[in-house]
Formats: C-alpha cells, sequence, structure tokens
C-alpha cells in the first residue's frame, strides 16, 4: 500500500494553486489552519484570508456575505465544529440564500484517532445532505482531493467537502477522470458491486482482492459525490450485478449508505449490506485500531459481500 499526503494537505496545496489563478478566492478558517492546512494560502495570500477565531457560526455568516459580493469563500475548520456549530447559519445564510460557499471539513470521520469522541464528526456527510442545493464530496486520495477542490470552486452553487487528518492510500496513481455526480468505476465485477468513498475506496478494493480468492468478481465504484448521486451507475451496478454493499467512514444513518439505498429502491431493487459506524459513537485510539473495532475493514466488505452472494445462491436453490 502507498501512502500519499492526507486529504486535508492536498487541499491545502491546491486552493494555494487556486488563490494563485484566482483573485476572487478568499478563505477563512477557525482558528485552525495549522490543521486544515489552509494555512498554505494564508502565507501566500494574507490580504485574503481571515481568521475568525473559534466562532464557527460568525465565520460561515461573514463568508455568506463575501459569496453574494461576488467573491468565492472557503470555509475551513474541523468537520464536527463546522457543521455542528454553524447549522443554523448554513441553513439560512449560505443553502436558504443560494450563496456559493465551499465548506470543508477537515478531520473528518473517526480516523483522526487519538483526538477523540468530541472532535470525531460521525455525522457531517448527513447534515450537510439536508442542505438543498448542496454539493457533497469526500474524496478517496490526494489526487482526487485536488480535482475536488477544484471542481467545487466552479460549482454554481453551494458545497461540502470532508477530507481527513490521516495520510491516505494513493487510488488514483496515474489520476483520474473526476466530474462531480459522477463515480469512478475501480473494477469490474459482475456478481457483486462494491460503493464507497474516503478511505473507504481502498477498503473496497483490497476486499474485493479478498473476494477474487473466493472466485467472486466484485465491481468497485468511489462514489465521492454523494450529492448529487450518479443515479445512473448505481442503477446499471444493480442490474449487472444484482447485490450492493456500501461502506463509508460515518454513521450508518443518513450518508452514502442511505443515499444509495434510497436510489437503488426507487429504481432497481437488489439484495444490499451496509459497513459503517453503527448506532454509537466511536472512541479515542489509533486511526487502525479504531477502524478494527468498529468493523470499517475490508475484511467485513467482503463478508457482507460474501453473505449477500451466498444468500442469493440458497434462494436460487431452494
Amino acid at each position: 500500500m502507498k501512502l500519499g499526503r492526507a486529504t486535508r494537505e492536498a487541499y491545502g496545496l491546491e486552493l494555494r494553486e487556486l488563490g494563485r489563478e484566482r483573485d476572487d478566492i478568499v478563505v477563512l478558517d477557525a482558528d485552525l489552519s495549522q490543521s486544515t492546512m489552509t494555512r498554505y494560502f494564508a502565507q501566500e495570500f494574507p490580504d485574503r484570508f481571515f481568521n475568525m477565531g473559534i466562532q464557527e457560526a460568525h465565520m460561515v455568516g461573514t463568508a455568506a456575505g463575501l459569496a453574494l459580493s461576488g467573491k468565492v469563500p472557503f470555509v475551513s475548520s474541523f468537520s464536527s465544529f463546522l457543521l455542528c456549530k454553524a447549522y443554523d447559519q448554513i441553513r439560512m445564510a449560505v443553502a436558504y440564500s443560494e450563496a456559493p460557499v465551499k465548506l470543508v471539513g477537515s478531520h473528518g470521520g473517526i480516523s483522526l484517532g487519538q483526538d477523540g469522541v468530541s472532535q470525531m464528526s460521525i455525522e457531517d456527510i448527513a447534515l450537510a445532505m439536508t442542505f438543498p442545493g448542496f454539493a457533497v464530496v469526500c474524496p478517496a486520495d490526494e489526487v482526487a482531493t485536488r480535482l475536488a477542490t477544484r471542481a467545487i470552486a466552479e460549482w454554481p452553487g453551494p458545497a461540502f467537502m470532508r477530507v481527513g487528518r490521516p495520510k491516505a492510500p494513493i487510488v488514483y496513481e496515474h489520476g483520474c477522470p473526476f466530474t462531480l455526480g459522477k463515480a469512478i468505476q475501480l473494477l469490474d465485477g459482475r456478481d457483486v458491486t462494491l460503493i464507497g468513498n474516503g478511505l473507504m475506496v481502498k477498503a473496497c478494493l483490497d476486499a474485493a482482492q479478498q473476494l477474487e480468492r473466493e472466485g467472486i468478481s466484485a465491481r468497485v465504484l468511489d462514489m465521492h459525490t454523494v450529492k448529487p448521486l450518479d443515479h445512473e451507475a448505481i442503477e446499471r451496478a444493480a442490474r449487472e450485478t444484482g447485490r450492493i454493499v456500501v461502506a463509508e467512514e460515518h454513521t450508518i444513518y443518513g450518508g452514502l449508505g442511505s443515499a444509495v439505498a434510497l436510489s437503488v429502491v426507487q429504481r432497481c431493487p437488489v439484495p444490499m449490506a451496509f459497513v459503517a459506524l453503527e448506532d454509537t459513537y466511536a472512541e479515542s485510539g489509533r486511526p487502525e485500531e479504531l477502524f478494527e473495532k468498529y468493523g470499517l475493514t475490508a475484511e467485513r466488505i467482503a463478508e457482507k459481500a460474501l453473505g449477500l452472494v451466498r444468500d442469493g445462491a440458497r434462494a436460487r436453490s431452494s
């Protein structure tokens, strides 16, 4: 496994590149620029960087004003702080006003590890999904994150992107065709489809290798955009493989799994299974230990997929 930069760092570096190209880009941070990596932008463009202090709600309101004045503001904080503390301001000042504010939540999921539950955003995707007009994005590695940063800058409305603390495995060593709302098919398969985003994309690829040893052919989709969702890719996967497993570093409620399930039931119902954080908070610990404890692993994905395939075989034989 080749580790690349953390997606938060890839975001910070690409944000600086955007700043060099566009003078309408402004950046706001809640006194966390060393961690969110907006420090790269701040160092080069101090006149377009605003440290708002520990005031996420005020920061979002200010960003909405800047957006409605012709700027393209990128707003960063830890994902748990940004979505939870500023929810009302996001709802009224950004979503309702259709202000093109770009919210970027760092330290997403439970992979931030030892920082503990107060900073673990297990519900950020679900919260962002509730806002009409929002794009909601969770890229897999540094390559996809750089492309996603540019994509949300061009998105005409508001957007939320989740990035993470740890170094992320390289999925797209040779680049990728990144378009908001279009899934990326990494592997083709005939027996089951594995859908993931963020760090779970690599877990899906590893699970597909495990399933291949069992004689099961798995398709793998990187569903980096949760909203707008790629319904066509999901329907095609349902019709062609007959089973779907969704994996995400998020609560099982309201995130990628829920969005895919809604699409499947409306278009082509097939058996499904889900790998996610169940109805619980996590705890402090090393990321790999937390993923193991809460079942966010390739082994768990493969187990779920194998169960669907075997259930189908039993149904045909009965």
